[in-house]
């Protein structure tokens, strides 16, 4: 038996071996910095743009949910006092104030906190959104959970005031949470991962500010009875423009209601 050659042959095997090896790790290597430089390149391409963004905010698990637009009953206004209320269908209250509210010239929420709260449906569950004053409406949105139900109709308080500045009116939609378990709790897409799919589609611009991230409710599916509503990243952009990120699949959400502006 020719040992040399035999020792030979186990030296290029372990040699053949260890090549590998060799080579797996470092593909392995790679790819783990691949992903830290990939990770980082965003936040520097947002620097080289002069692109700047607050404190963003944790993220959690979170699901889909039920809701339905609700259906009014007289009894349950009863403690609404100096309005003449209109029912209709009963989804959407319509509402004359016995005494308008005079607004200061230069406006802010807080105003009208105590009237909204007193005197609105689950007054608390609304949050301000805008005024306008071309159509002369201040609106506001519903909230669940401390998110609110973005550009949604059936979740929308809006207060009317007239050539005197004065409020005189309003109607209100509200949405009841059917389901909070349609579905298993989800981790969310990071707010930097939503500014990172704005950024690829050319919505964040060069020397624009993000000033606001917030997460928030908008309609998936839209049925007969119910809808379905998933989370929804907010980027609010100098301060005016609404941009809207899917939470769980990253992709932009057009939403606009027939208004894209704010004047948080």
């Amino acid at each position: 038996m020719d040992w040399s050659r035999i020792k030979t042959i186990f030296i290029l095997t372990f040699l053949v071996l260890n090549i590998y090896l060799v080579y797996q790790f470092m593909n392995t290597r790679d790819a783990a910095q691949y992903e830290i430089i990939k990770e980082a390149s965003l936040e520097e391409k947002l620097k080289n743009d002069s692109i700047r963004y607050p404190e963003l905010p944790e993220t959690k698990k979170e699901r889909y949910i039920s809701v339905r637009t609700k259906v009014f009953k007289n009894e349950e206004l009863d403690k609404i006092k100096e309005q003449v209320i209109n029912l209709g269908d009963g989804t959407a209250i319509e509402a004359k104030l016995a005494k308008p509210i005079k607004l200061s010239s230069k406006f802010e929420p807080a105003e009208l906190s105590g009237f909204i709260k007193s005197n609105i449906f689950s007054g608390e569950q609304y949050k301000f959104w805008k005024k306008d004053d071309e159509t002369k409406t201040i609106t506001y949105y519903q909230q669940y959970d401390n998110k609110t139900f973005y550009y949604n109709s059936n979740a929308r308080l809006t207060l009317y005031f007239n050539e005197n500045n004065e409020v005189v009116s309003y109607r209100q939609t509200y949405l009841e949470v059917i389901d909070e378990q349609l579905s298993d709790e989800e981790e969310l897409l990071t707010p930097l991962r939503a500014m990172e799919t704005l950024y690829k589609k050319g919505l964040l611009k060069p020397k624009s500010e993000i000033t606001k991230v917030e997460l928030g409710y908008s309609t998936l599916v839209s049925l007969t009875a119910s809808h379905v509503v998933t989370p929804t990243w907010r980027l609010v952009v100098d301060g005016k423009e609404n941009l809207f990120v899917h939470a769980f699949e990253g992709r932009v959400i057009p939403l606009t209601d027939g208004e894209n502006q704010t004047t948080e």
